[in-house]
């Protein structure tokens, strides 16, 4: 099993890197590259980067030395917000997503849900949020760059 902690300064290149392959495994087919391309370069900017660190929580999981996945989320008036769980590919399965998941909910608690977007036909994810117990509430349909996403906005209720 992985390790999971707060992100430091120290690990925001290797979260770049594991944001640019999840996406790029996740999205093939899906997202257009080049719009995966500058929606990477936007929002895992080196400039966005220590924002990310400071104004949410980040949270990182290593296996072996290395950083393999990340979790980022926030809190906000007895809700967390999930950001974003990403992986390595060869490491989805394995267990680290719940791994990141439960400590961000530790961590972000006393929270009395948590809300993620996941794109429609984002396979592994819509998977993995049904499997932890996250419940369809919207869908809706939304621009990034030109592209048109199906998005669907789902809830998990956290018993506190």
């Amino acid at each position: 099993m992985a390790v999971t902690r707060k992100a430091t300064t120290g690990d925001l290149k290797s979260i770049q890197t594991i944001a640019s392959k999840s996406w790029n495994d996740t999205y093939e087919g899906l997202i257009p590259e080049d719009i995966q391309s500058r929606f990477l370069s936007e929002a895992y900017s080196d400039k966005m980067m220590p924002v990310r660190l400071e104004k949410t929580l980040l949270l990182v999981a290593e296996q072996g030395g290395e950083l393999v996945g990340f979790a980022n989320g926030r809190e906000k008036e007895g809700a967390a917000y999930l950001h974003a769980i990403y992986l390595l590919p060869e490491v989805k399965g394995s267990g680290i997503g719940t791994q990141l998941l439960e400590h961000l909910i530790a961590e972000l608690g006393p929270v009395h849900e948590i809300h993620v977007e996941v794109e429609k036909g984002n396979k592994s994810g819509e998977t993995f949020y049904a499997a932890k117990g996250f419940k369809e509430i919207e869908v809706f349909e939304e621009d990034l760059y030109g592209h048109t996403l199906t998005t669907r906005k789902m809830v998990l209720s956290v018993s506190e």
